[in-house]
């Protein structure tokens, strides 16, 4: 029997909610608002994810809910609005927390009505110096700040005055959100051992004929076999010369023989989600041109791997795969010239486009800023990041050497920063090539 995630502990939340209250001091008031759920068309909703601010300070998984919290009260600190109980409604779309829930299962000092929120908010952020929300995700929730701003203007000599400044608190809660701990630990661990055997079920599978939204659909399953939510992000299935389009999503096209099949896809487990990228071959055998673009781009991944470790910077990984890779561009005959020369124009651009890393957790793309006073982030124990290089070179670039146009290769594992170096949370899933060769034979 696969085991169903189950939500932290209520003292880990609390504590979250703690330390950005902290953070943020007793002078100010945070607002934390999650989306609601939109129409994807006629009467149907796209399927609902709660915001991650949201659901890292307090694991409410509804949506229409809001947190505001209030460090310096004397009381009701902790102050949530939700959807209520609706015996009706709850028939037809699922059961509630309710405001009562709000309370006893998710650690609110006080709850009320979401429909409340337009009413109470003045009460709420006033006599702060400062209000921290983050501007310009919802457009509905932006104008209620504003108008929540100017009405408490108007009653300011009756002691009801706005805060001074709007702050964005994503400053200090994602910075909290950067380094994770043990329970965010275990989920990711989760995540990426599901990961990884979804991966190779479609290593065995993606034979020539078989069509990428099959291959799709056999990770899919096997992410949510194994008690996953299902990808934390859009599956890629590129074969062929899809695999050169970065964020290839149509997964519509029959895997040829002779294709390399680019797959990037990841479970999301309790909230957290993977990141994986392998490319491998349909037929079961490189063709030598494959090869030689395939085991360039994994000796600069392994290398870059290797090179994390607590102080290194993505900006150091990325200027090593940077490098390592334009030289061999050179080899390959895609450029010319020296390392230095290619890189100081950007030639290599044309193949390597994008960044090597990027933080992992509650998002693909997590929270967290890259840079400090300026310069690029020295990586610390507890931040998990992505390594994956690859190379990209497109059917119809007709400078190319003929035999590599058309491929695509990308190779990504998911990293924990630790003390002492790093953690391949991934090192499950095959990528040398004897190992690809053989599942896929």
């Amino acid at each position: 029997m696969v085991a169903v995630p189950q939500p932290a502990p209520s003292s880990i939340y609390a504590a979250r909610r703690q330390a950005l209250m902290d953070a943020i001091g007793p002078n100010a008031v945070a607002v934390v608002r999650s989306l609601p759920e939109r129409v994807r068309n006629g009467d149907s909703h796209y399927g609902f994810r709660q915001h991650s601010d949201v659901l890292y300070l307090t694991g409410f998984v509804e949506p229409d809910a809001t947190v505001i919290l209030r460090p310096g009260a004397a009381q009701d600190r902790v102050v949530m609005f939700v959807r209520p109980r609706d015996p009706a409604m709850e028939v037809w779309d699922g059961r509630r927390a309710g405001v009562e829930g709000a309370k006893a299962l998710y650690g609110a000092d006080a709850a009320y009505p979401a429909a409340e929120l337009t009413t109470r908010l003045p009460e709420l952020i006033c006599n702060f110096e400062e209000l921290h929300y983050a501007l310009g995700l919802d457009e509905d929730t932006d104008l209620l700040i504003a108008r929540t701003v100017a009405r408490l203007r108007k009653t300011e000599k009756r002691g009801q005055r706005p805060p001074r400044a709007i702050v964005d608190p994503r400053a200090a809660l994602h910075e909290l959100r950067l380094r994770k701990a043990p329970d965010e630990l275990h989920a990711l661990r989760k995540a990426a051992a599901i990961s990884c055997d979804a991966h190779v079920a479609a290593m065995r599978q993606g034979r020539p004929g078989t069509f990428e939204y099959e291959l799709e659909a056999t990770i899919d399953y096997g992410f949510r076999s194994r008690g996953g939510a299902g990808p934390g992000y859009g599956t890629i299935v590129g074969a062929g010369e899809n695999a050169t389009v970065l964020h290839y999503v149509e997964n519509r096209c029959a895997i040829a023989d002779g294709d390399l099949v680019l797959v990037d896809a990841g479970c999301e487990y309790n909230h957290y989600t993977a990141d994986i990228t392998r490319t491998w071959p349909a037929n079961g055998r490189f063709s030598p041109a494959q090869r030689k673009v395939y085991e360039l781009v994994l000796a600069v991944q392994k290398s870059a791997i290797e090179l994390a470790a607590p102080g290194v910077t993505l900006d150091d990984l990325h200027q090593h795969c940077v490098r390592g890779l334009t030289a061999g561009m050179i080899e390959l005959g895609l450029l010319t010239g020296t390392v230095d020369e290619r890189v100081a124009d950007l030639a290599y651009k044309r193949f390597y486009m994008h960044l090597t890393s990027h933080w992992l957790g509650l998002d693909v793309h997590d929270a967290g800023a890259y840079t400090v006073g300026g310069k690029p982030r020295p990586l610390e124990p507890g931040m998990v990041i992505t390594i994956e290089p690859g190379l990209y070179i497109a059917a119809d670039c007709e400078d190319a050497p003929a035999e590599l146009r058309g491929i695509g290769v990308r190779i990504e594992d998911d990293i924990l920063i630790t003390a002492d170096g790093r953690e391949n949370l991934t090192a499950a899933c095959p990528k040398d090539v004897a190992d690809l060769e053989a599942i896929c034979a």
